[in-house]
């Protein structure tokens, strides 16, 4: 399972970090990025997906099987 954020529909409200603080980080202006390869651990992945559910601007891609 891979994630990313598409910077160009982020705002910066942050709950990506705030809830999958351990996938998703912050870049020097609030707004959400995925620090190396996306990858996504076995035991992060409930936390990845209530992040993805939680974004208002539906920025992040989950990809299943990567």
């Amino acid at each position: 399972m891979k994630v990313q954020i598409d910077s160009g529909r982020c705002q910066g409200h942050g709950r990506c970090y705030d809830i999958a603080g351990g996938v998703f980080g912050e870049d020097g202006e609030g707004y959400g990025n995925v620090p190396g390869d996306g990858s996504v651990a076995p035991g992060d992945e409930r936390e990845v997906r209530l992040a993805v559910a939680s974004c208002p601007e539906r920025a992040i891609t989950l990809t299943e099987g990567a």
